[in-house]
C-alpha cells in the first residue's frame, strides 16, 4: 500500500477546478497527509518521548515490514516533520517541531471559534440554573413567598388573631 502524500492526493475526488490546486501541494498539505497515518503519529510521539532514535530502535516498535516503515519515515522527512542523520553507520531520527507549529496555527481560529460557543452554552446554563432556582424556592415555600408571615414563620391574614384563638373555651 502505497502512504505517500501524493498516493493520498490520488485517492480524492478531483473536478476540473480543484485540480489545478492539488498539483502543487502546499506545506500544509503534505503535514497533514503525513500525520493521517496512525503509525506516524506513533513515529513521532516515540520521537517525542524518547529523543533521537535509529530505524531498527523505531521500526522495532512496530509490526510491519521493514521496507514498509521506511517509508512512513520517508512521508515524515518529506513533510519536515522529522530529521535525519548520519551516524557512522546508523540513521538517526528526531523529532522536528516547527512544522508542527503551522498545524497548531492552523488549528487556533477552530479551538477559538469552540472555545467562545463553550462560553456561550456555559453562560446560558448558568441563567438557566439561576432561574430554575429561584422557581424552585418559590414553590417549596409556597404561600410563605407570596404573603406575610406571622411568628414562628406561620401565614395569617391582616393581623387578626389566628382563627383558632377566638373561641372562647367551654
Amino acid at each position: 500500500m502505497d502512504v505517500t502524500p501524493a498516493a493520498v492526493r490520488r485517492q480524492l475526488p478531483s473536478s476540473p477546478a480543484s485540480s489545478a490546486s492539488r498539483s502543487a501541494p502546499s506545506a500544509e498539505d503534505e503535514i497533514f497527509a503525513a500525520l493521517a497515518s496512525p503509525v506516524r503519529r506513533d513515529v513521532l510521539r516515540l520521537l517525542r518521548e524518547r529523543g533521537p532514535r535509529s530505524v531498527q530502535e523505531l521500526a522495532s516498535c512496530f509490526s510491519m515490514a521493514r521496507p514498509s516503515f521506511s517509508e512512513h519515515l520517508r512521508v515524515l522527512r518529506e513533510a519536515g516533520l522529522v530529521s535525519e542523520r548520519r551516524d557512522g553507520r546508523r540513521r538517526l531520527y528526531s523529532l522536528e517541531p516547527v512544522p508542527l507549529v503551522r498545524v497548531r496555527d492552523w488549528l487556533d481560529p477552530y479551538e477559538r471559534f469552540w472555545r467562545d460557543k463553550l462560553s456561550v452554552l456555559r453562560h446560558l446554563l448558568d441563567d438557566t440554573v439561576a432561574v430554575n432556582t429561584v422557581t424552585a424556592d418559590t414553590e417549596t415555600t409556597g404561600a410563605e413567598t407570596t404573603g406575610e408571615t406571622g411568628a414562628g414563620g406561620r401565614p395569617h391574614d391582616s393581623g387578626g388573631p389566628p382563627a383558632d384563638q377566638d373561641k372562647e373555651g367551654p
